[in-house]
């Protein structure tokens, strides 16, 4: 079983990595973050905070795209095409089929997303020259531009000479070799000067980058799920639609469910039916402040159903089933804790990642339902 398992994880993956498209978004996607640098400069006091945000948007939203793209073509054009009767005829069951699969486009993604988030990095480290006087960063620019024509050379190479895949091939290459001129660019300044590497490392940047990657992986799942009963357009379809949807989360349902309970709290102070509790807030910034507030709320001795009408209580709980089905891209979505500055817990990134992981469980879950019942052949 785990030998059919990782056969089929194998063949996804270079399947995945293999697909034109992916070298297309990952050169617009290169192209965007690198010209984020310049862009930003137009701003006047917030430079290095617009190239952050920037940077991680377009990182989110160019694996977003392949995540619909890639995700909906390893598995629906089988289905459609009639090659998957060819697996699951022979000793291989359903489950371990599409499991296989997800685990090889999330594979796929996760180098992907590595390579974006190594030139965003690069990118970063450079910083926004904002004056003719600032200096330009050149190990970042000696290591990373010689980085991609050395990946992309030797992708050549290797086509031209031994007939390999010219777009797995430069993904797999360059990954690796970015990663090296990222590390060899932390010890050096601009001038070439040796510095620590840990003074130019940005811990707080790479774990919102992780947080990205689990989007990125939760979208795979959702793909995969859908693709199993839809065609390849309306998979795209929807799963272009839950992504943004997604995003939208805390505005379509959070936003309704605080405006209901806000009311029924209302009700219990007319009423009488809360007390005063005091709560403490820490916030840590990066400059190494922690800034302690406490605040006085009320807190309500009833549960606030009690206060809702027949109504509000279908209201609330149509509210609360799309909050929890719908994706919560908002939790994983990092950038503003960053541009505001603010310390991402660890434990936090531990909470997002096991949201994402259970979350993207339950749709595989889902899709192999699904699955279960579709004729393939």
């Amino acid at each position: 079983m785990l030998q059919q398992l990782l056969a089929i994880t194998r063949n996804t993956f270079f399947e995945s990595i293999r697909q034109p498209i992916m070298l297309v978004v990952l050169v617009a996607a290169s192209v965007l973050i690198v010209l984020s640098n310049p862009l930003s400069a137009f701003t006047m006091d917030e430079n290095q905070r617009m190239l952050v945000d920037i940077g991680l948007a377009t990182v989110f939203m160019a694996g977003a795209v392949l995540a619909a793209f890639i995700a909906t073509n390893v598995l629906g054009r089988e289905i459609e095409n009639k090659t998957a009767l060819t697996v699951i005829s022979k000793p291989v069951t359903r489950p371990i089929f599409l499991l296989g699969k997800y685990l090889g486009v999330s594979c796929a993604m996760c180098i992907a997303a590595l390579y974006m988030t190594l030139v965003f990095m690069l990118v970063e480290l450079h910083t926004v020259i904002q004056t003719v006087q600032d200096p330009i960063h050149v190990p970042v620019i000696l290591f990373g531009v010689g980085g991609v024509i050395v990946g992309v050379g030797a992708a050549a190479w290797c086509n031209y000479f031994y007939n390999m895949v010219f777009t797995s091939s430069a993904i797999c290459i360059t990954t690796p070799i970015l990663l090296l001129a990222y590390l060899l660019s932390l010890n050096f300044g601009p001038d070439f000067s040796n510095q620590p590497m840990w003074v130019a490392f940005e811990s707080q940047i790479w774990l919102a980058a992780v947080s990205i990657m689990m989007a990125i992986l939760v979208l795979c799942s959702i793909a995969v799920a859908v693709s199993t009963r839809f065609g390849q357009l309306m998979t795209l379809v929807t799963t272009v639609g839950l992504f943004f949807l997604g995003l939208l989360s805390d505005w379509i349902f959070g936003r309704g469910i605080a405006r209901l309970e806000a009311g029924w709290m209302e009700s219990a102070r007319l009423k009488g039916l809360v007390q005063q509790e005091e709560v403490t807030r820490v916030t840590e910034w990066t400059s190494g402040e922690i800034d302690t507030g406490t605040t006085v709320i009320d807190v309500a001795t009833v549960p606030l159903l009690d206060m809702a009408t027949t109504s509000e209580h279908v209201l609330f709980t149509l509210y609360w089933i799309g909050y929890s089905v719908l994706p919560n891209f908002q939790v994983l979505w990092l950038s503003d804790a960053l541009t505001q500055e603010m310390v991402i817990p660890v434990s936090y990134i531990m909470g997002t990642l096991l949201y994402g992981l259970f979350y993207a469980l339950a749709v595989l879950a889902i899709g192999l339902i699904l699955f279960q019942r579709r004729e393939v052949g």
